[in-house]
């Protein structure tokens, strides 16, 4: 009993059998008569969560769809089935840039379940074949599968590990190109720590990655293949600092020294400055696949941070050496005011005529004009 608990009881004087309840069998649940026993047993509730994620209008998969009368979307129809296969509480709205917001609510594994299927099914996919040797796949699968499972629902991608008898060592990658990313890293990660070789871990601020990757990851290739070692640094999305180096001795210490002697130059030199763009604005900043912010990285030496799209900050930092913040800041301003967007008011009875079977309207519209993107509000 707790203290106040002891001096309540001796206020009350209570019976022995009252203090001294006897205590209960290992194994066996208490008993409560009333509600007000002594010994309250509180039911266990079933917890939930909620997850917010975003399909930019680029990678979506069904921009185009013919609605038959009194039927429904494809993607509508994606979203009932796993809906119903997951149990989960699925909500989709169109966001006034064209891309997709989508809640799941519903019991954590589910929600985690959920999320990759939706992205798999309504977000292009990226594809990566990634060599690991055969005798480390069973550390990637780990006991029953277990660790292949919560890596694809941590990264939401689908992971193919050739079987036992195949003498394939091609482990294949299948997600959105975030995901990709995050799973090759995971899965490289393993293979890394179970192979004879020289594995050096280096915790590094993530602030300084993108400047040892260098663009489009140049900077890594290069000491790599002057090294022969191998650079495993984590995407952005992934939130974490350690990067890892494996490969012969003398290699490795090469590729560390190099790295170290890159964060240090950085660390000295970087300024940053925070600029407002409006969130809508972003995606133009970042491009397609990242490209802008690669760009920008090669041509000023700068790094541009775009907050994530499930954030509402309109806050954007520029990282790099103090002259060059003001060339990269008029790059982002170009970029960020590069697109406009037009609305033309249609009844909604006619968009299918508009749009044509399979799209094909707007195909022939937008043929001589590659980078224009057309979309209709359902």
């Amino acid at each position: 009993m707790e203290n106040g608990e002891q001096e309540h009881a001796e206020e009350a004087q209570p019976t022995y059998a009252e203090a001294f309840p006897p205590l209960m069998r290992a194994g066996s649940p208490p008993k409560v008569s009333s509600p007000h026993s002594a010994w309250p047993v509180k039911p266990i509730r079933s917890s939930t969560m909620t997850q917010v994620f975003h399909v930019p209008l680029e990678e979506r998969r069904y921009q185009f769809e013919e609605v038959s009368f009194g039927g429904e979307t494809r993607q509508s129809e994606i979203v009932r089935e796993i809906q119903e296969k997951t149990g989960c509480d699925i909500e989709m709205t169109q966001t006034k840039d064209k891309g997709l917001t989508i809640i799941v609510t519903g019991r954590q594994t589910s929600v985690a379940t959920a999320r990759r299927d939706l992205l798999i099914k309504l977000q292009t996919q990226a594809h990566f074949d990634l060599k690991i040797p055969k005798e480390h796949h069973r550390f990637v699968i780990g006991r029953q599968g277990e660790k292949l499972k919560t890596i694809e629902l941590q990264t939401a991608t689908k992971i193919s590990v050739p079987r036992s008898e195949d003498q394939s060592d091609i482990v294949k990658i299948v997600g959105t190109k975030e995901g990709v990313d995050k799973a090759r890293h995971i899965v490289q990660t393993i293979s890394d720590e179970q192979a004879k070789l020289a594995f050096e871990r280096l915790d590094i601020s993530k602030d300084y990655h993108p400047f040892i990757s260098g663009p489009n990851g140049a900077t890594a290739k290069r000491i790599m293949e002057e090294t022969g070692a191998r650079i495993n640094i984590p995407p952005l999305s992934l939130m974490k600092n350690e990067m890892s180096v494996a490969g012969d001795k003398d290699g490795v210490a090469k590729a560390v020294a190099e790295i170290q002697k890159i964060h240090a130059t950085v660390k000295r030199t970087m300024s940053s400055v925070s600029v407002e763009v409006r969130k809508s604005q972003h995606k133009y900043i970042v491009g397609p696949r990242g490209g802008g912010l690669q760009e920008i990285l090669g041509n000023c030496g700068v790094w541009v941070e775009v907050p994530s799209a499930e954030t509402d900050s309109n806050t954007i930092t520029l990282r790099g050496p103090q002259e060059k913040l003001g060339q990269a800041l008029t790059q982002v301003y170009e970029k960020a005011n590069s697109v406009v967007t037009e609305e033309v008011y249609a009844p909604r009875w006619l968009h299918r005529f508009i749009i044509g079977r399979k799209g094909q309207n707007v195909q022939m519209i937008t043929k001589d004009l590659p980078k224009v993107n057309y979309t209709t509000k359902q």
